[in-house]
């Protein structure tokens, strides 16, 4: 089973409210071969939500300086719960993402730059052994190579 990013499959849940489906995605989903998590969502926070980022200290702020770290950890550790009891082996995820970022994510200043590193479900993810791939290395016919 693949754990995906849920606004990969079509889900309106990204901070801007909206989705970024990716081709072959929701078909996965549709197919019963992932699924898909959210877990900013199921760590509490509204859609649409302020854009948030990890700061250098580790700690997870939104653009208005509020520190919600605790709801990304709540999230991530839910998410990891529903990847573990479906069996996940490999993850699909969001690119950047404080959460699903796997490889490279913002780097706390709200300007877009980039750097090494994992969100903090990524993190728990490979943790538990579950392979990680980002929205932009991802293509639908090679899937299986994870």
């Amino acid at each position: 089973m693949i754990c995906v990013s849920a606004c990969l499959a079509g889900c309106s849940c990204r901070y801007d409210g909206k989705s970024h489906e990716i081709e072959g995605i929701r078909e996965l989903v549709e197919k019963g071969e992932a699924v898909p998590v959210c877990p900013e969502e199921l760590g509490g926070l509204p859609t649409p939500r302020l854009c948030a980022e990890i700061q250098k200290d580790g700690h997870v702020r939104n653009t208005a300086g509020i520190d919600v770290t605790q709801e990304y950890q709540t999230g991530a550790e839910k998410a990891l719960e529903i990847c573990l009891k479906h069996g996940c082996t490999k993850a699909i995820l969001k690119s950047s993402s404080p959460s699903c970022g796997c490889n490279g994510i913002y780097d706390g200043s709200f300007s877009h730059t980039r750097i090494p590193g994992d969100g903090i479900f990524a993190q728990m993810l490979k943790e538990h052994g579950i392979r990680c791939i980002d929205d932009t290395e991802w293509k639908k016919e090679t899937y299986e190579l994870l």
